[in-house]
């Protein structure tokens, strides 16, 4: 069998044209996508899909690519879907001339195994629209691609389709990757819809298209460290976050997590989700304890939770807004509350209105959008006044960066403060993450074993924890926090059944931690500890990886937060220093337009050069993002950056000088 997938592999595009088939509903499927095109668009979509395919075929797949263009909105070209099943292999069942390339392939299979993506027959990894291809052809010529790449090659990718393989150097990155990079003036929603449909572009999300998705436990980890901060922002010290509730929705890719990270946080969690089938998942996955489709049972066993102060998650499938309305008018005390739908894409499917059923829903999306919109919008005031009635009471709320706060503003609901300039909820990286870890240089540092061994999982979950430790005993005071949750979190993560696909892990880490990690990691490769390579890499929501004012840059208050500068030097600076691959994207949680991401993926092989690449750019990657939020004259980041400053004499930075307020304040105050 085995044999057969090689083959099919290096193959690319079949030889014989292969039997139509039809769409696997045993699958979650995206939903339908907007008709947007003119038929002199839609015949350049079709122009477009077939200039992949010989012309002895254009006249049976026309017809046949028009039909998934009219009942799906997208060409997804299901006929070139490999028979062979999707999942990250060993790194040594690549058929591949280079071990990067092979890496890079076993990273993509898990993008789409289908116990990993949200959707993965439409090779959409999370978010409803995180696209790793834009089609299964373009997903094809790539894997072959990379079965003929040498080290003396990189393949350039353009919003999932490979342009080609381009002579470069053994010091080069393997792949460069874009996704949705548009001119600024062509960056609207509607953009994103046309020109996806043209099969132009696509939204690869942050790991999605990047390849770098690890499954739900990317998101279990942060979500974790948010919840446990949130709490201990909101509660005096001597207080418990036992029998405290945290209420929030979405269960999809990302977030279904949270269910289980507010389990390992130590809370009630109760999560609604409107697609009975996502939650389902996430329950016979074991990812929440409870499922409830009734909201008076609901009621019941969460008060009854609440006096036991158990430790237990609750997924309620319905609508989030009937939950924050019922508890506030039963009167359930809720801490801290939030929201994950994917909200950057509010009108295909990522916010479900109050008042119809899924099916209901999904419906109206495509029969009526501007009806779909204005059912959305008002769904969005209910729920906002719903929230605004709860943090009377005492509730913390907070944006979890899926752009809920922006869509509720443009919705008119009452999201500003008295002022009328900023929104009356913090996101949670200018409350939580961004001066508790970013600042400092904390973020997600991951890693896969290419063996797909769960015991070289173990071990590396072992060193990472043995080094952490020992920096933990030089740590100062104000990252000693960070450093003990993490270490706790590596010590229990085996036992909470985290992996889903690859053999992977995460943690939050500085860069002394990343690249400490990183040189035990290429050690162990080099002396056999592991059974085969390690690949590093982190999500884009990083201390450098991405420029988004409403997300990962909200807070810096220098006005720089709209800009992209860091982003863009990020994965140009990685490229050089030694990383496998890069990507740059536009788009990401909080939506189109609203977000520049870039990434990276890191082979370690247990060679000389391995160490010099993470030496370099792991460096780099994290001290990039210090520099810049110092220069915003963040407090935490310039203690950071002064740490960095005494480790290395070769980095050299322009430092923020701050300002009296009175100085600026006298100027405009003689003008009265």
């Amino acid at each position: 069998m085995e044999n057969t997938f090689s083959k099919e592999v290096s193959e690319g595009i079949p030889r014989v044209l292969p039997p139509a088939t039809d769409r696997d509903l045993s699958v979650s499927h995206a939903p339908r996508r907007k008709d947007i095109l003119t038929e002199a668009e839609e015949k350049l979509a079709l122009c477009n899909a077939l200039r992949y395919f010989p012309k002895l075929w254009h006249s049976t797949l026309a017809p046949e690519f028009l039909r998934e263009l009219h009942d799906y909105g997208r060409i997804y070209m299901y006929r070139f879907r490999p028979k062979y099943a999707m999942y990250a292999r060993s790194i040594d069942d690549y058929p591949a001339k280079s071990k990067q390339a092979a890496a890079i392939m076993l990273m993509i299979q898990n993008n789409l195994d289908p116990a990993v993506a949200q959707h993965p027959h439409e090779l959409i990894t999370y978010g409803g629209n995180g696209a790793v291809f834009q089609n299964w052809v373009q997903y094809r010529l790539t894997m072959q691609y990379l079965s003929e790449m040498t080290d003396e090659q990189t393949l350039h990718m353009y919003s999932g389709h490979p342009m080609g393989l381009f002579p470069s150097s053994v010091h080069a990155p393997r792949v460069v990757i874009t996704n949705g990079m548009m001119i600024p003036n062509y960056s609207k929603p509607d953009d994103l819809e046309r020109y996806n449909a043209l099969g132009v572009t696509q939204y690869g999300q942050m790991t999605a298209g990047s390849y770098m998705y690890i499954g739900p436990q990317g998101i279990v980890h942060g979500t974790t460290i948010t919840v446990m901060n949130a709490f201990r922002k909101h509660l005096p010290q001597e207080d418990t976050i036992k029998g405290k509730v945290f209420l929030t929705s979405g269960l999809g890719g990302m977030s279904g997590a949270q269910p289980k990270a507010g389990n390992i946080a130590g809370c009630i969690t109760v999560c609604a989700e409107i697609n009975a089938a996502a939650a389902k998942k996430r329950f016979e996955q074991g990812w929440v304890d409870i499922l409830i489709d009734d909201m008076n049972e609901l009621v019941e066993q969460v008060r009854d939770a609440i006096v036991k102060m158990e430790v237990i998650s609750f997924a309620y499938i319905g609508n989030v807004v009937e939950v924050w309305e019922t508890f506030d008018r039963e009167n359930i005390p809720v801490t801290v509350g939030s929201d994950q739908t994917s909200l950057h894409n509010p009108w295909s499917g990522g916010y479900y209105p109050i008042g119809l059923t899924f099916e209901e829903s999904n419906a109206l999306l495509v029969t009526n959008p501007e009806r779909f919109k204005k059912c959305v919008q008002e769904s969005l005031t209910r729920h906002v006044d719903a929230i605004n009635r709860h943090v009377v009471k005492g509730t913390y709320f907070f944006d979890y960066g899926n752009a809920f706060l922006l869509e509720s503003s443009r919705a008119g609901a009452a999201v500003w403060n008295d002022k009328k300039d900023q929104f009356r909820y913090p996101s949670y990286v200018q409350d939580i993450l961004g001066p508790m870890c970013f600042d400092y240089g904390f973020g997600p540092f991951r890693w896969v074993c290419t063996s797909g061994k769960a015991s070289d999982l173990q071990k590396s979950d072992e060193i990472a924890r043995e080094v952490l430790e020992e920096l933990r005993a030089e740590a100062p005071a104000e990252i000693r926090q960070q450093m003990a949750d993490n270490i706790e979190w590596i010590k229990e993560a085996g036992k909470k059944e985290l992996v889903v696909g690859s053999q992977a892990r995460i943690l939050y880490a500085d860069s002394n931690g990343r690249i400490a990690i990183a040189r035990a990691f290429n050690q162990a490769v080099k002396v056999g500890i592991f059974e085969g390579p390690i690949v590093l890499g982190r999500d884009h929501h990083d201390v450098s990886g991405t420029d988004s004012p409403y997300r990962e840059t909200s807070n810096i208050y220098d006005g720089s937060q709209f800009t992209a500068d860091m982003a863009i030097h990020n994965v140009i600076g990685d490229s050089f220093r030694g990383a496998t691959w890069v990507s740059i994207h536009n788009g990401g949680g909080v939506g189109w337009g609203e977000v520049i991401n870039g990434g990276f993926g890191l082979l370690l092989d247990g060679s000389e050069d391995a160490d010099s690449k993470l030496e370099n750019m792991l460096y780099f990657d994290v001290n990039n993002g210090i520099a810049r939020r110092a220069w915003a004259r963040n407090r935490e980041a310039n203690n950071a950056l002064n740490r960095a400053l005494e480790r290395n004499n070769r980095l050299q930075i322009t430092r923020a000088q701050n300002v009296d307020d009175n100085i600026i304040d006298q100027l405009f105050n003689s003008k009265e």
